[in-house]
């Protein structure tokens, strides 16, 4: 299992490096679940991590085609990204969540791999539901899917039970993804998503002082990467992170 620290800039992204996170997310948390960074911001923050350790980006939620795929184009093409993330709050539809998939694909191309979120209070988020995301990613060539939730005041862990969550990663594995979770994750839910089977857990509060929206903490990161240590360790590529 590997983890994944959400970070605003570049003094939270060095901070997130020398505590051991394993990828660098670009996140905005101001701007909500899946809150964009500016690009000037992600490029600063991708200069700032260098080569030693792979980053992704946030990408919001879809909204059309075409901004999807000129917001996912201009991400990946600044910052030469592992992954981006898309998530489909108010998008209820099979058909429409893979033509907006599918946008985010051409607009990133190259080697920056594209994650759809799922919402694991999606009722509220007006979307689709968790389990009908795995067959959207396989079906458009997505790399994983992540499990978060959108509203911040509920972890991941109470919405959804750990079996829930555990029949939901089986089936993104079935798929062929890889499987990441989030949604107000702390340190004493990591033997429990890896229990549950997640290949990457995902925090922003947990590595903060002040929580999400205070600053990234090495010292606080450095607990939760040894507490990731703690897990059994993946076989080399299971994930397709540089």
């Amino acid at each position: 299992m590997r983890l994944l620290v959400s970070v605003r800039g570049p003094a939270e992204a060095r901070a997130a490096v020398a505590g051991g996170a394993d990828v660098i997310d670009a996140k905005d948390p101001a701007r909500g679940a899946l809150g964009p960074v500016r690009v000037d911001r992600l490029a600063a923050i991708r200069r700032a991590v260098g080569v030693a350790r792979p980053v992704s980006a946030a990408l919001g939620d879809a909204c059309d085609d075409a901004t999807v795929e000129v917001t996912a184009a201009t991400a990946a093409t600044a910052a030469g990204l592992a992954f981006v993330k898309l998530g489909f709050g108010g998008v209820t539809s099979d058909a429409r969540a893979q033509r907006l998939a599918l946008a985010a694909r051409r607009g990133a191309a190259g080697e920056t791999a594209l994650v759809l979120v799922a919402y694991a209070d999606w009722r509220r988020a007006g979307c689709l539901a968790p389990a009908r995301l795995p067959a959207v990613a396989a079906a458009t060539g997505a790399a994983g899917v992540l499990l978060d939730t959108e509203w911040k005041g509920v972890p991941l862990f109470t919405l959804q039970s750990p079996d829930a969550v555990a029949a939901w990663v089986a089936a993104v594995h079935a798929a062929g993804l890889f499987a990441a979770l989030a949604g107000g994750l702390a340190g004493r839910d990591f033997a429990m998503a890896r229990r549950v089977g997640a290949d990457l857990v995902g925090v922003r509060g947990a590595a903060c002082v002040g929580g999400r929206k205070g600053r990234v903490s090495e010292a606080r990161v450095a607990v939760l990467r040894s507490l990731v240590r703690a897990t059994p360790a993946l076989p080399v590529g299971a994930l397709p992170l540089p």
